[in-house]
Order: C-alpha cells, then sequence, then structure tokens
C-alpha cells in the first residue's frame, strides 16, 4: 500500500499549471498550434499554496525546454474503486499515479500503456534497482510505468525517550527479542509510554502484519507455477507475529491501552510522545514534521529486523507514475519525458535536486526523509551529498536505516486483492491485541476463504 498522507511534493519538486480537480486525458494529443498536449496529476487534493506555486514553477520550467509539449497539471487521487470507472468514462489524466500494490496488475490487465520504448530513451533506464522496478514491469517484460519515492518499513523511535528510559537511542534493537525488551523497560521506566505499537486499522493492520510475517519468512498469498495465486495467512509466521504481539500486550503489559490505531492515530500518539517505538514507513518522518508539527531532532529510525530465514525479507512499498492507455504514440513519449523530469532526475541530477531540496526546506517539509533507493548505494550516496546542505534531519539519527537497508532483501506486498486481504486481517490483529484468548487459527482460516473467494471469483 501507499505510505499514507504523501500529499505535497512526495519527495520530488513539482512541475505545471495546476487545473480543476477533475480532469481528462488531451483527447488527440496534438492542436492546431503543433504541440503535443499532456494533462498530469503530479499532486493530491488539498496540496498547499507553497506546493502548487513551486509546480507551476517546474512546469514552465520542464515547457522551456520542451517547447514542443504543452502540460496541464491537475489535483487528483487514484482510487481503486472509481478506477474502472474513470478508465472507461475517459476521465483520466495521461500522466497518473498508482500504488505499488496495483501497478503489475493494471499492467497484465491491458489498462495502463507500455512505455518501455520511451523509458529506455531516459538517462537512468539502465541503473534502476531492479526490484524497484519489477513493479512497474508486466508479466510480458514490458515496463508500464516509472516508479518514485519508494519506502521500506522501518521502525521508527523516540530518542528522547529511550534516553530517558536508560537506552542507548544510537543503539536501537536489532531483533525482535531485543524490541519487546525495549519496550517492556520502556514502559517500566516512563509511565505513561507505550514501549511498542502497532496499526491496527483502516486496512493498517493487515499492511504491518504482511510486514512482520515477510520478516520472519513467510507470505500472505503463494503464486504457484501455473500463476495461481492461494492466499496463505494461516503460517507458522504470521502465528509466530502474532505471538510475538500477544507476549508484548498480556505478558508484559507495554503497548499501552490504545489498541485502535490508523496511521494518521498512530502517527499523532508518536509525535505525542506517547509511544516510543512503532512499524511505519522509513519516510514517516515527513508527515509527523508537516502534519503533526514532531520535533525532528528526536527522530530515530532503523531498518525492521529480519529473521535469520532465506525468504525473510522486508516488505516495500511507494508509487508508480504510469501513462492513460487510450494516449497517442506523441503523447506517450511527452508524459514519459515529463515523469522522467518530475520523479526522476531529482534523484541523479544536482540541479534538479538542489531545486528540490531548496523548495522541501521552504516549506517545512523534510528534506532527508529516509527512502528505498531507486538505483544503486553510489547514485543514492551522491544525491545525498547535492542535498547536505539543505537537510533538516539529523543524518546520524537516520544511519541505522541508511546503514542497513542495502543489506536487507525487498519483498513486494502481496499481489492480488491486497486491500481486501489487509482488511480483513485488521481483525485478527485487533482481536489478538482486545482479547486474550483469541482464536488465531480459525481467525486466520476466516481470512484465506474470504480472500480465496474474490481470488478465484476473477478467474471465472
Amino acid at each position: 500500500m501507499k505510505s499514507p498522507g504523501k500529499v505535497l511534493l512526495a519527495g520530488a519538486v513539482a512541475v505545471a499549471t495546476v487545473g480543476a480537480l477533475a480532469g481528462c486525458s488531451s483527447a488527440g494529443g496534438g492542436t492546431s498550434d503543433g504541440k503535443v498536449h499532456i494533462v498530469v496529476a503530479p499532486v493530491l487534493p488539498g496540496a498547499t499554496a507553497d506546493a502548487l506555486k513551486a509546480l507551476a514553477d517546474r512546469v514552465k520550467e520542464f515547457e522551456k525546454a520542451n517547447p514542443d509539449i504543452d502540460v496541464k497539471a491537475i489535483e487528483y487521487q487514484w482510487t481503486g474503486t472509481t478506477f474502472a470507472a474513470e478508465l472507461a468514462g475517459g476521465t483520466l489524466p495521461d500522466v497518473f499515479n498508482v500504488p505499488f500494490t496495483d501497478s503489475k496488475t493494471l499492467a497484465n490487465n491491458g489498462q495502463l500503456a507500455d512505455i518501455t520504448a520511451d523509458f529506455k530513451k531516459t538517462s537512468t533506464a539502465d541503473k534502476w534497482n531492479k526490484k524497484v522496478l519489477d513493479v512497474a514491469t508486466g508479466d510480458d517484460g514490458k515496463i508500464y510505468g516509472i516508479p518514485w519515492g519508494p519506502y521500506a518499513m522501518a521502525l521508527s523511535y523516540n530518542r528522547e525517550i529511550f534516553t530517558k528510559a536508560g537506552l542507548d537511542p544510537d543503539k536501537p534493537p536489532t531483533t525482535l527479542d531485543e524490541i519487546k525488551a525495549a519496550a517492556k523497560t520502556i514502559s517500566e521506566k516512563v509511565p505513561g509510554v507505550a514501549g511498542y505499537m502497532q496499526m491496527t486499522q483502516g486496512n493498517t493492520g493487515g499492511w504491518e502484519l504482511t510486514t512482520l510475517t515477510q520478516s520472519l519468512g513467510g507470505r500472505m498469498e503463494e503464486v504457484g507455477s501455473d500463476g495461481k495465486v492461494t492466499v496463505t495467512t494461516d503460517n507458522d509466521q504470521t502465528k509466530a507475529g502474532l505471538e510475538w504481539l500477544k507476549s508484548m500486550r498480556w505478558g508484559d503489559d507495554s503497548m499501552g491501552k490504545n489498541f485502535l490505531f490508523d496511521w494518521s492515530g498512530i502517527n499523532e500518539a508518536f509525535a505525542a510522545g506517547k509511544i516510543a517505538m512503532y512499524m511505519s514507513g522509513s519516510d514517516v518522518v515527513g508527515s509527523l514534521m508537516q502534519a503533526n508539527g514532531f520535533d525532528q531532532t528526536k527522530y530515530g529510525v532503523t531498518t525492521f529486523p529480519l529473521a535469520d530465514e532465506a525468504k525473510a525479507g522486508i516488505l516495500s512499498g511507494g508509487n508508480v507514475d504510469v501513462v492513460n492507455v487510450k494516449d497517442t504514440a506523441e503523447q506517450k513519449a511527452a508524459a514519459v519525458k515529463w515523469i522522467d523530469f518530475y520523479r526522476t532526475q531529482p534523484n541523479v541530477d544536482k540541479s534538479a535536486a538542489i531545486k528540490n531540496a531548496e523548495t522541501l526546506k521552504a516549506g517545512n517539509q523534510a528534506v532527508n526523509a529516509p527512502t528505498l533507493p531507486l538505483f544503486d548505494k553510489a547514485t543514492w550516496e551522491q544525491n545525498q551529498a547535492w542535498i547536505k546542505p539543505y537537510d533538516n534531519i539529523p543524518v546520524e539519527n537516520l544511519k541505522p536505516f541508511t546503514d542497513g537497508i542495502f543489506d536487507q532483501t525487498i519483498v513486494p506486498e502481496p499481489s492480488r486483492h491486497t486491500q481486501d486481504l489487509y482488511g480483513a486481517l485488521d481483525a485478527v490483529v485487533q482481536a489478538v491485541l482486545t482479547d486474550k484468548n483469541a482464536d488465531v487459527d480459525s481467525l486466520l482460516k476466516g481470512v484465506d476463504e474470504k480472500i480465496q473467494a474474490l481470488i478465484d471469483a476473477d478467474a471465472k
């Protein structure tokens, strides 16, 4: 799923003249002025005035460099429930954004434009982290989008609370047992603070339980050699993860008193100093600063622990900019140029990186929030050097994550009925945290049956 709440510039400077909230593609792509016209959707509804101004400035810059392309930018939010109707009705912009969880399925269904040829013309085509680019690659091996803003799930923690509890904030937990021990110490030595907590509602409970399962080497869905997807939440790793949560909740009493948190709720509680550690996307500090006024000097983040198992990996997510399947060849080429300029170049071009950092810092947005690298480590380190003068999060506070993420195996989210799966798993996590005698086996079997029925129905 997307790391929720990425509303403003989402880690890249914006570009365009902002138009109506709901727009459509530029039918035909060309007019009597001889230009190729595209409608792009780089910001979500509710973007700030500063973000929209930056967007307009960047559009002018793009159009100056590409005088044969006319760009109209709109505020737009993609949702799975409305996408089919928008596709059928021709109301999708030429460039729009979808989450990692949906891009491959949409590509395989023929609902996205094949941009392979134009993508290969970009300067970074051969530099991509293959595991990141895979989310935009169809089963036919063709490219159907360009990823941006990828994150890895991580362990966020409050350095000030660690110090109060007598823990070293520069040496955060590296195993689940160490998280449990630290949570117990914090809850005992810092009254009123939950040592550790996870999200439990609005599909986030299932999202984080899936992260926990994959970190232990399990999978919520398995894909057979024939392509058939089998739901497998009733596995040993999921049960072990739930048992770990149960031991902190009912054994150590280190998870506080509130067990109904969604993404915004847990961020608010963490920013208020009510939670010392929690699982979230590695980029969450940006939202904590913007939405919650969190003092970023107190922020610490480290990689979420992986078990010593062959299949153990950390869940990743993010966004993919894709192109309307109805676009002309000229529009597709223009769209890829735009995406590359707006999303990708700030990662590899010094001038674009600095402009992006300046804009983010001016808006009190996180400049150097840790994300999953799009390319190799050397490219990432070069980018960090360019933006260093604008950093507004202490780099040393991020080192436990940035030093460790390159050694972790990245595992994508379950690919089929992802949000339905997460929603069903919410109830399981809530039950474990609120009912000491919750029947985990029965609950997980129920999830398997419910989501399997949805997947099987798709094949009919």
